[in-house]
């Protein structure tokens, strides 16, 4: 996943409730709950500065001012996932509310450990696109898509599509990162065959992007901006919303979005089966949606809104979401495919790409 926390394992960490004067505006639209809630609620996230964003635009403004307290469970994903996973047997869970991305769900349920969402009771369901609503048992929250991002002082005329990149005269200036190697195959797929589910294409179309480019492989989404940064590359293949965090922060980057589509990354919640406070986990999964919060998350994070009613000024919705005509060339992952052979394509990418 492309957020992870500080620390290298999961930790527990309980806050009391917060009230703060610098949420108010948010606040004063918390959500009036319409059945009793309360008590603890423990949600399972990633840390670092998607933890911070969610806990200023959602949980402290929207949930704890409702008289739940939260316990945040933070670490990285394959340690959450464990952890849930581990407590199948249990006959009462411990965590209530899990962040994962679309494709950790689909595995997951495929486990039996979330549960199907009763959408009575999240009233801002309503306001997502019914092409973001893929999956009955999670909640769409903010999205991406995988395209091309380059030095627009140093590429003049960039890759206008996936397909444009298997070029010589790209050698020596394509950065890739570890972190998106599923993505890749998809991307080399979708070149190969016109479709993202034909992973064997995809792999060999990468080994033709290696021969050709001879891209430089980085461990995180972190060094490849600084591969961007010093010049030691001038292209790069990754989100979107981390194209835009970039350019926030100064880099001479443009962003091409390619010709034929994108494949997407989806990020949201779910709901544990055996979540010990369904009635306030229905509540945080309420409050994900909450226009404003979701407006304020959008800003900041630069990832596109799943609510369509997202209060965002018309220029930064230009920016950071999608035109209709984008999102209808969103490339959604095959999740079963995907979960049935990430395993091998991570072992392959290892050995024959990132060596």
């Amino acid at each position: 996943m492309k957020y992870t926390p500080s620390q290298a394992s999961m930790t527990m960490s309980r806050r009391d409730i917060i009230r703060s004067l610098g949420a108010a505006g948010l606040l004063a639209m918390a959500p009036k709950l319409s059945f009793a809630a309360g008590g603890t609620l423990v949600v399972s996230n990633w840390g670092g500065d998607w933890n911070d964003r969610t806990i200023r635009y959602v949980e402290k403004p929207l949930v704890e001012s409702q008289g739940i307290r939260i316990v945040r469970d933070l670490g990285v994903e394959a340690d959450r996932k464990a952890k849930v996973l581990a407590e199948r047997r249990l006959p009462r869970g411990t965590i209530d509310v899990m962040h994962i991305n679309q494709g950790d769900a689909y595995e997951l349920h495929n486990y039996g450990v979330l549960a199907d969402l009763d959408k009575s009771k999240i009233s801002n369901f309503a306001s997502v696109p019914e092409q973001l609503q893929t999956m009955p048992y999670f909640v769409p929250w903010l999205y991406s898509g995988v395209v091309i991002i380059f030095n627009k002082d140093k590429v003049p005329d960039p890759p206008k599509s996936y397909k444009e990149l298997w070029d010589k005269k790209w050698l020596g200036k394509l950065g890739l990162t570890n972190q998106l190697y599923f993505n890749y195959v998809m991307m080399a797929s979708l070149v190969a065959s016109g479709k993202v589910n034909d992973g064997e294409a995809g792999m060999k179309q990468l080994l033709e992007l290696k021969k050709l480019t001879e891209p430089k492989i980085y461990a995180t989404h972190q060094h490849l901006q600084s591969a961007l940064l010093t010049g030691e590359v001038d292209i790069a293949v990754n989100y979107k919303a981390r194209g835009l965090q970039w350019i926030h922060d100064g880099a001479p980057l443009d962003i091409q979005f390619p010709g034929g589509g994108a494949i997407s990354v989806m990020f949201g919640a779910s709901l544990l089966k055996k979540a010990p406070n369904l009635d306030a986990a229905y509540v945080y999964l309420n409050a994900m949606l909450d226009k404003r919060a979701m407006a304020g998350l959008a800003q900041a994070s630069f990832y596109a809104p799943a609510n369509a009613n997202a209060e965002l000024p018309a220029d930064v919705r230009a920016k950071i979401d999608f035109s209709s005509e984008e999102r209808g060339l969103l490339h959604m992952p095959d999740y079963p495919y995907v979960a049935k052979n990430t395993a091998a394509w991570l072992e392959w990418w290892n050995k024959s790409i990132a060596v």
